[in-house]
Formats: C-alpha cells, sequence, structure tokens
C-alpha cells in the first residue's frame, strides 16, 4: 500500500470553537485530533487568499506577491486587480500538487483559492469563485463536468453575496454550496485512485461572517434570542460529518489532515484608514473631490500633494506615493524608511475616541515580515484594533470621525484570527481509535505543503519558507 495525504482545509475554523465550545459537535475532527492537535499560525495577513496558495507552496506572500483577494497590477493609481489561480506561477513557487504531478501523482483539488479558472494538473481541479458563466467550466478535465451531473451554471463554489441583511438567503446558499462541494467529493474519492486530497470548504468562513454576532456575548451587535443563535453551531455539525463521509476513503497509509488557514473572531466596527490618513495631512483631495461618506475615488485626489492614501478589508494596505515608482510621487526614496515609520507609529498611537484608550493597532512592514518582496507590495499592512476592527477604504460622514459600526461591505459580524486549527493522523490509527492526541506547538500553515510532500517521500523545493512538521 502506498501513502496518500488528504487535507480538509475548513476556512476560518476557529480553534478556540472547534477544539473547546464546539468540540463536542465534531466528533470525527476529535478522531482526526487523536493523533496529533493544536493551533496553526496562519500568515501576515491572514486572509484566504493567498494563506491557501501559500498553504500549499509552503511560500509567504512576498515570496508569491500576492497580499490579498485583490493586489495593485503596476504602481499606477488604478483599482485593485483580482488574483487568479494562475497569478503564482508554478515554476516560481509550485504547489503540492504541482511537485505531485512531476512524480506522476494524481491530484485531486476542490475550491482551494484563488482556484478560478481551474487549473490544468495531473487529476482533477474544482475551482473555487464564482464561474463566470455557463459557457465557462467549473472544473478540468473537462470530461469531470458532465461525470458530476451538475450543469456548469449551476455549480457555485461560494456565496454569491453574503455582505446582505437577508440572512435567510444566505444560510440556504451556503448549505447548497455545501452539499454541493462534499458531495462531488466523495464522488471524485470514491471513482478514481489518487495521492493527494485537497479540499477547502468556504463556508465554515461564510457562517461565521454572517452570524458571529448571534452566537458571542462579547459582539457589539449580540442578540441573545436572535433565530440565528445556533446557526454556526449547527454548521460545525453539518461540517464534521462530511468529514466523517470523507474519512472512509483514508486508508492505513493515508495520512489526514484537517487544517483551517486562519481563525476567526469578534468584528467591532471599522476603522476609516482614508479618513485617518486624511486628516494626518497624509492623503489630499481635489477642491470638492469626494463623497462624503464615500469610497475613495483616486480621481479625487490631489497626487501631487499626496504622500499615502490606503485601501480596506479585513486588514489594511498603505500605500505610499514615491517619486520615480508612481506617476506623481511626491515622497523621495531617500526619505521613504522616515517617512514610513512615522505613519506607523502614528496610526500605533491611535486612539479611541471614548476613554482614550489606545485602539491597539498594530502595524507591520512587508520587507521585515517575508523572505523576499515581489511584486507590487503595500508598503505597510495594518491589523486595526488587532483585528478586532477591520479596515475601511472609504470617508466618513464628518471629517476626523475614523471609527464606526458601519461596514462597506454589508453586515459582517466576525473578521480573522492569527491561528487556524490543525489535527493530523494517520489512517492506521485513525482505526486504533487513539483518542486524545498529543499537543504540537509553533505549527505555522507554511508548513502544511512541506509535510505533505514529506510524508509522499518528495523532495521539498528549494527556496520555501515552511518546513515539515515533526511528530506526523
Amino acid at each position: 500500500m502506498r501513502r496518500r495525504v488528504m487535507v480538509i482545509g475548513l476556512d476560518c475554523l476557529e480553534p478556540l470553537l472547534a477544539f473547546d465550545r464546539y468540540r463536542c459537535e465534531m466528533p470525527n475532527l476529535q478522531r482526526i485530533a487523536g493523533g496529533v492537535w493544536g493551533d496553526l499560525e496562519s500568515i501576515c495577513p491572514p486572509i484566504t487568499c493567498p494563506a491557501w496558495i501559500c498553504a500549499y507552496t509552503g511560500r509567504d506572500p512576498g515570496q508569491l506577491g500576492v497580499y490579498g483577494f485583490r493586489n495593485r497590477a503596476d504602481w499606477d493609481y488604478g483599482a485593485l486587480q483580482p488574483a487568479f489561480s494562475d497569478s503564482v506561477s508554478r515554476e516560481l513557487a509550485p504547489a503540492a500538487w504541482d511537485v505531485a504531478r512531476d512524480h506522476g501523482m494524481h491530484s485531486m483539488v476542490i475550491g482551494v483559492p484563488p482556484g478560478s479558472p481551474p487549473r490544468r494538473i495531473r487529476g482533477e481541479f474544482v475551482n473555487y469563485g464564482l464561474t463566470p458563466g455557463p459557457e465557462t467550466p467549473f472544473a478540468v478535465p473537462c470530461e469531470l463536468v458532465a461525470e458530476a451531473r451538475i450543469p456548469v451554471g449551476d455549480y457555485r463554489s461560494d456565496v454569491e453575496d453574503a455582505g446582505t441583511e437577508d440572512r435567510d438567503r444566505v444560510l440556504a446558499e451556503i448549505e447548497e454550496t455545501t452539499d454541493k462541494r462534499w458531495g462531488l467529493a466523495g464522488q471524485l474519492l470514491s471513482t478514481r485512485d489518487w495521492d493527494l486530497f485537497a479540499m477547502v470548504e468556504i463556508g465554515t468562513s461564510r457562517m461565521q461572517h454572517a452570524f458571529w454576532q448571534f452566537m458571542d456575548p462579547r459582539h457589539v451587535l449580540y442578540e441573545p434570542d436572535s433565530t440565528y443563535r445556533d446557526a454556526i453551531r449547527e454548521y460545525y455539525r453539518k461540517v464534521d460529518r462530511g468529514i466523517g463521509e470523507l474519512l472512509r476513503f483514508a486508508d492505513d497509509q493515508t495520512l489526514v489532515l484537517c487544517v483551517s488557514d486562519h481563525g476567526a473572531q469578534r468584528m467591532d466596527g471599522g476603522f476609516l484608514l482614508n479618513e485617518w490618513l486624511l486628516d494626518a495631512g497624509y492623503l489630499r483631495l481635489r477642491p470638492g473631490g469626494g463623497p462624503r461618506p464615500g469610497p475613495l475615488d483616486p480621481a479625487d485626489v490631489d497626487w501631487s500633494r499626496t504622500v499615502a492614501w490606503g485601501d480596506g478589508g479585513y486588514y489594511g494596505r498603505v500605500f505610499l506615493n514615491v517619486s520615480g515608482r508612481e506617476p506623481e510621487g511626491t515622497v523621495p526614496p531617500e526619505r521613504l524608511a522616515a517617512v514610513r515609520q512615522e505613519i506607523a507609529s502614528r496610526l500605533e498611537a491611535v486612539r479611541f475616541p471614548w476613554g482614550q484608550e489606545r485602539a491597539r493597532n498594530r502595524v507591520f512592514f512587508p520587507e521585515r515580515l517575508y523572505r523576499e518582496v515581489r511584486g507590487f507590495a503595500p508598503d505597510l499592512i495594518l491589523y486595526p484594533g488587532d483585528l478586532y476592527w477591520r479596515a475601511l477604504g472609504g470617508f466618513a460622514a464628518r471629517r476626523g470621525e475614523y471609527f464606526t459600526t458601519d461596514s462597506d461591505t454589508g453586515p459582517d459580524g466576525a473578521n480573522h484570527g492569527r491561528y487556524g486549527v490543525f489535527a493530523a493522523i494517520r489512517g492506521a490509527d485513525l482505526r486504533r481509535g487513539l483518542g486524545t492526541g498529543r499537543r504540537l506547538r509553533g505549527l505555522r500553515l507554511l508548513d502544511l505543503g512541506p509535510t505533505i510532500l514529506t510524508y509522499l517521500g518528495l523532495s521539498v523545493p528549494q527556496g520555501v519558507a515552511g518546513q515539515p512538521i515533526r511528530g506526523v
């Protein structure tokens, strides 16, 4: 019997829920944790994209040149561009399934971001991301589409619009996409020979963003009597049942891994990054420029007098307007380090308008985080309120208001946590039922790819930032 690896990815699964609060709701996860388990340190920033591709390549965001679902395409002031499956070169940064392909191994990859369009590998690749239209296949090889008996236009890998008050629709769509993904996974596993199976369930993330405030008494929007108070608990149960179904396909030589790319935590509100930069004098608008409140439009910015601007999301990005780099740069390259440090220090010193308590903003410098910095990286990375707040890219109704409970993407109750879930067991031990497993410390998401390759007996490519996890 040859060795195989099964990776069950649950996006945004929170360790404090999976290993504590909902422990009894997830017996199949606990079976896997009967081998080894622990908190898994995510990348910085802890964002679904690029976290999953970092995990499977063993390389950090700087090495990949991908810093989020959207990234600068050049040094111009235009809108950020989405990341696609071919945004990371397999020659520069081969994923585990690319290395497996070179050794004649068969992989199944389902819903691993960024996964659109579906990527050709030796095996099956089912996309992550909304399928552009009925003429676009959601998977390769194309015959898989017909075999799955799912009309192309009907297959959705994610909720179409999670930022809405229509939570019944969100819940129904999450249930539908989850059922289709896990059903397809079981169909593939039962009809094909395979060496590497890698699946990501995005529904865990969507559930927590939509329903966290209904189950967390510490949340500012907590509703103790909400009909949605058990929505996350029930969904954790659902995915655990799915785990149980997949475990039937793990033989004695299969290494089973259950991981999440990051965790989740309550979100208290939003920090208006560009409003702060405007008030601090780093961002300048043209006379009459920009709606209030409203988003930042590059056409409204007086770039000849602007030092820095920002982009929002679950974390914040600050870009400096550098002479010789941006079209109308104002910051001399020799002043770049000093100006960055000044902005970073001032951001970290920001206080809440109530009680004058520090907002606990954390600021990071990419070149201090990553082995190298490729592509068009932000000059600063911001965790507003240590990720208990999110970054908003627009402007407030009144000048100087930086904190709000409103969101620029619709209702959202959770942000990302810096640690995800890790559990691993070998098939033979799974059948013996080892009980409570050994807790491992110092685990990193970047170690996933090297761990997979090492177990399969394959060499880890040079230049990776991760390393095989001992004890797996």
